[in-house]
C-alpha cells in the first residue's frame, strides 16, 4: 500500500476504499446494475468506466429508457451493455435453471418466468452464470428484495449458513496509527444470530478482511463478559460459537469471549485476558447481535469520526451487494469496487 504525507510530514496510509479501488482496477471485472433506469446508476456507470474501476457495465431495464438516460447524462455507450430481462435472448434458459434451483419449493414455470423478468433476479442469475462478476442494487429496491433475489438465485458460499454484513471502519487515528482499519460484523442483516450463525459470520468477515483490506484477520468474539467474568445465556452463545470455530476453522486467529476494551486495548487485555494471542490486538470485531453491531458501528462513526464503508454483504457464493436507498453516486461506485473484489 502506497503512502502520502500531510503538511506536517506525517506519513498517512490511503483510505481503505482508495486501496480497494486500486485493486478493483487491476482486476478489471464486469458489474451488472439491475436498476438501470435510475439516474444515479447512469452517473455511476460514467464514473466507473472513466476511472477504469471495471471493464464494463450491464444496465438492466427498457432499452429505450436506459438509452435515453445515457444520452441525457452524456454517457458513452462504450463498455455499456443494456439488457431488458423481459425480452432477453437467454430468458428461457434462465427460467429453466431457476425452476431447477427452486423445485423443492414447488415453483411453477409462470412463477419462475415472473422472477427472471425481474431485474434483481435476472442480474443475480447473470452473476450465477459468470456473465457478470457482481451485482449491485438497492438504490430503489429494499434490502429484503435485493437479498432475497441473491440468496434464491446465487445461494450461499460453501460452509456458510447465513448471509451477513460487515463494515470497514477506518479510524482517523487509533493509538498512534493513522487510518487504522477494523472490520465490524454483523451490523445490518441478522438480528439475533444463533451460535452456528455467529460462527459463520466470523468466517465470512475474516475472508472479507483478508480479501478487501489485505490484512490477516485477528478475530474477537465480543460480549459483555471477558473469559467467564459473567454468566448468562447470551455469553454462552458467544462461547459456543467460539468452540464451533476452533473445531471447524482451527487456522483462524480467533479468541473470546471479550468485552470490547479487552479486544482492542493491550493494557486492558493484560489484566482481563492474559495469555491470549488476540486480546488487545483484534482487527475483526464480531458482535453478538444486530443491536450491538449497529449501535457499535454508528457510535464509532459519529464519536470517533470514523469512516464506515458498507454494509458489505457477505456469505453468498458470488457477489451481490445492497445499497442504501439514500446512496450517492460515489457510494454506488465504492460498493461496485468492493463487490467486484469479493469474487476473490
Amino acid at each position: 500500500m502506497s503512502t502520502t504525507t500531510d503538511d506536517k510530514g506525517i506519513e498517512l496510509c490511503p483510505s481503505a476504499i482508495s486501496h480497494i479501488k486500486e485493486k478493483a482496477k487491476a482486476k478489471q471485472r464486469r458489474v451488472v446494475l439491475p436498476e438501470g433506469t435510475e439516474p444515479r446508476m447512469i452517473e455511476a456507470t460514467a464514473k466507473l468506466l472513466a476511472e477504469k474501476i471495471v471493464a464494463g457495465v450491464t444496465l438492466l431495464g427498457d432499452e429505450q429508457e436506459v438509452g435515453n438516460l445515457l444520452k441525457r447524462y452524456n454517457v458513452s455507450r462504450t463498455g455499456v451493455e443494456i439488457i431488458n430481462p423481459a425480452g432477453a435472448s437467454d430468458l428461457s434458459s434462465f427460467v429453466e435453471e431457476f425452476m431447477e434451483l427452486r423445485k423443492a419449493k414447488g415453483i411453477t414455470k409462470p412463477m419462475a418466468l415472473e422472477a427472471m423478468q425481474s431485474p434483481l433476479y435476472y442480474g443475480a442469475m447473470m452473476v450465477r452464470r459468470d456473465l457478470a462478476d457482481a451485482s449491485v442494487a438497492g438504490a430503489i429496491s429494499t434490502t429484503g428484495d435485493v437479498l432475497r433475489a441473491a440468496i434464491q438465485t446465487i445461494g450461499l458460499a460453501p460452509g456458510i449458513n447465513t448471509v451477513s454484513s460487515s463494515f470497514i471502519m477506518t479510524m482517523p487515528e487509533y493509538r498512534g496509527v493513522r487510518n487504522k482499519v477494523f472490520m465490524f460484523a454483523d451490523c445490518a442483516v441478522l438480528p439475533n444470530p444463533t451460535a452456528e450463525q455467529l460462527a459463520s459470520i466470523a468466517v465470512s468477515t475474516a475472508w472479507t478482511m483478508a480479501t478487501l483490506v489485505g490484512e490477516e484477520p485477528r478475530i474477537a468474539m465480543l460480549s459483555f463478559s471477558t473469559k467467564g467474568s459473567a454468566s448468562h445465556a447470551d455469553v454462552e452463545k458467544v462461547v459456543a460459537a467460539l468452540e464451533i470455530l476452533k473445531r471447524t476453522h482451527p487456522a483462524l486467529k480467533i479468541d473470546g469471549e471479550f468485552q470490547v476494551d479487552a479486544a482492542i486495548v493491550p493494557e486492558v487485555a493484560k489484566k482481563k485476558a492474559p495469555g491470549s494471542a488476540i486480546a488487545g490486538d483484534a482487527n475483526v470485531l464480531i458482535f453478538p447481535d444486530l443491536d450491538a453491531g449497529n449501535i457499535g458501528y454508528k457510535l464509532t462513526q459519529r464519536l470517533a469520526n470514523a469512516t464506515a464503508t458498507g454494509p458489505i454483504i457477505q456469505g453468498l457464493a458470488k457477489p451481490a451487494n445492497d445499497l442504501s436507498r439514500g446512496c450517492s453516486v460515489n457510494d454506488i461506485v465504492d460498493v461496485v469496487a468492493i463487490a467486484t473484489l469479493l469474487k476473490g
